[in-house]
């Protein structure tokens, strides 16, 4: 059965995952961009606040709304939150003998996340998969994601960057989560996801929804579906990539790169990385750290001596094979969640489905 939170309830929500001993993550406005950030008030939810988003463009302007969720998406999914944009993984001391090694595990709080989106939820299934799911689990990972507790909310708008509804992957939030919302003017539609989240449901003021108000809930995801106009043409395009290696396209788009990264730094699915030793001054330790890497950088793809994709047509090929293609060999299925950020963050205003669809228009080729 679903049930209504009233809006003024907002509050008593952030407080019980506070009193149970959580470390409360919700989106706020933050230098231009609505960006997660640890919550403790209703009120620094970005109440109001709508997004415009284009490629190469995002922008922020205030409404009359009282909604707090009535945006797309920001630059960052929770990812950074499990999977640390730098972080310490062990260090070296010197010892009369020779040397000790000391592993450097983060000491976290559980984490409780308010305002996960559909297609932040499909990209964290996915991570999950690249960093737990094999024989070799990444410990420090799973510790930020230890009893971690996910509240999604369903979208109620769709950016003009979205594809997500061709990727099956939203706007309407279908698993992974312990609780979901869905943001009415007066309130939030609420359903319940997991044992944990129905735990967390009977200690806040809740009244059965009404049929009036879940009928506005599932219109207005339908709604935001229906206003996509980006889609990706085929939820497996691994064979059409894979045979069009040598396509005209391909040097097109490295004209128009500029091999900066954005595109995989703000992606919640990639996790490509680096490690690198960082000696200190005094000569007696060494720290061995772990940082984001990307597959445009040239020394992602050094190997002893030699560039294995020393052109930036070659580099964007690798990605967005790799992306769309490869993926399903790996793990089953597409790493991209249609959330569209590759495209509003791209400095010259790349679209990855405009890309794709160039090769399946100019190859004959369709995978559907």
């Amino acid at each position: 059965m679903q049930q209504f939170l009233p809006r003024s309830a907002l509050q008593s929500l952030i407080d019980v995952l506070a009193a149970r001993g959580y470390r409360v993550i919700g989106p706020q406005v933050r230098d231009g961009a609505i960006m997660y950030a640890d919550l403790a008030q209703a009120a620094d939810l970005p109440q109001g606040w709508r997004d415009a988003q284009a490629p190469g463009s995002y922008r922020l302007s205030p409404s009359d709304s009282m909604r707090n969720f009535a945006w797309a998406n920001g630059p960052q999914a929770i990812k950074p939150y499990l999977f640390a944009a730098q972080e310490p993984l062990w260090r070296a001391l010197q010892t009369d003998d020779g040397f000790q090694v000391e592993a450097m595990m983060p000491d976290v709080r559980p984490l409780a996340f308010i305002g996960v989106r559909a297609c932040d939820l499909a990209a964290l299934a996915l991570q999950d998969h690249v960093f737990l799911g094999g024989p070799y689990v990444d410990p420090y990972y799973e510790a930020r994601g230890a009893e971690m507790l996910l509240i999604a909310v369903h979208c109620s708008h769709a950016a003009a960057t979205c594809f997500c509804a061709s990727t099956g992957d939203g706007p309407r939030a279908e698993a992974g989560f312990d609780l979901a919302l869905s943001e009415l003017d007066d309130g939030f539609v609420l359903e319940i996801g997991s044992e944990l989240g129905r735990g967390i449901a009977a200690l806040l003021p809740l009244a059965p929804a009404s049929a009036e108000q879940i009928h506005a809930a599932q219109a207005q995801v339908e709604a935001a579906a229906q206003s996509q106009t980006r889609v990706l043409p085929s939820r497996n395009l691994r064979d059409l990539l894979f045979a069009n290696l040598e396509h005209p396209r391909w040097d097109d788009v490295a004209a128009r790169c500029l091999s900066c990264g954005n595109c995989t730094l703000v992606c919640p699915t990639c996790f490509c990385h680096a490690e690198s030793e960082v000696p200190a001054l005094n000569g007696q330790e060494t720290l061995h750290q772990r940082e984001w890497d990307s597959c445009f950088s040239a020394g992602h793809a050094y190997i002893h001596g030699f560039q294995v994709r020393p052109e930036t047509k070659q580099r964007y090929r690798q990605w967005l094979t790799h992306k769309l293609g490869s993926w399903h060999e790996q793990f089953g299925r597409s790493g991209c969640v249609g959330c569209g950020r590759c495209i509003a963050w791209c400095p010259v205003g790349i679209d990855l489905t405009e890309e794709v669809q160039a090769i399946v228009e100019e190859s004959g080729h369709d995978d559907r």
